[in-house]
């Protein structure tokens, strides 16, 4: 029996031991990635900070650097912002490679749909500011602060982090789909419990738009709507979860 039981002790071990090495072994994909990654954008670097700075600049902003390395830096930090989007799908596949052995198939490909998903919305949320609502922000200070005399010279450092502030608050609002998928999916929200909170909901997220975009209307809107309409599609994929979640339970129980 001491036998038997050392045998077992070692071949715990032995998977921990096997564990550890392929995490690892994946840990150094994604660094050897990362770094690779903020190689070649940072090839791109000036060419991305050139764009984002044109799209105020056409409206008519003037640009300036407070210091003789504040340029070369922003560079550096869209190329690693830039190589981080671009090993996410990296970090996403190890992730769901490392668990994979321990789900059931069909939480596999729930955890593998999230994550495609989660990507995807983020991209499309940080596309609709660079696209909608930034511009619209921009023209908004731009014609407030025409009607002071004082000259505004913008700091390329704020009007870069400016821009990935919202990239990543618009990035992080498309999401709600995704999340709302996932925790009803594992049970911890219910479609009824989202529908007693529409109302509730709404006002919090008029409240939000209203704090992180100018006091005017339009910009208010752009923000407001687009969250609105994620959290009624949330509604609805929480409430197509539920009803098949009621079918297999009764289709087990018969």
């Amino acid at each position: 029996m001491a036998k038997k039981k050392g045998n077992a002790e070692d071949q715990d071990v032995m998977r921990v031991t096997d564990h550890l090495k392929e995490l690892r072994n994946r840990i150094v994909v994604v660094v050897v990635a990362f770094f690779a990654s903020i190689i070649i954008a940072f090839n791109y670097s000036q060419g991305i900070v050139d764009y984002l700075i044109s799209i105020a600049s056409d409206m008519g902003y003037v640009f300036v650097y407070l210091s003789p390395s504040e340029l070369f830096m922003q560079y550096i930090k869209v190329a690693v912002i830039a190589g981080i989007v671009i090993i996410v799908p990296v970090i996403f596949y190890e992730v769901w490679a490392f668990i994979r052995p321990g789900l059931k198939s069909n939480e596999n490909f729930i955890v593998f749909i999230s994550m495609v998903m989660g990507l995807s919305f983020f991209v499309l949320g940080a596309l609709f500011a660079l696209f909608v609502v930034i511009p619209f922000m921009l023209q908004f200070y731009f014609n407030i602060n025409q009607t002071s005399e004082i000259m505004a010279s913008i700091s390329v450092e704020n009007y870069v982090s400016f821009l990935m502030t919202n990239f990543l608050c618009f990035g992080a609002i498309f999401e709600l789909p995704v999340v709302t998928t996932l925790l009803t999916q594992l049970g911890l929200i219910r479609y009824e419990w989202l529908v007693k909170l529409r109302k509730l909901v709404i006002v919090i997220i008029f409240i939000l738009a209203a704090i992180i975009t100018p006091p005017d209307v339009i910009s208010q809107m752009l923000c407001a709507v687009p969250m609105c309409l994620l959290f009624e599609l949330s509604l609805q994929i929480s409430r197509v979860i539920g009803v098949r979640k009621k079918k297999r339970r009764a289709a087990e129980e018969e």
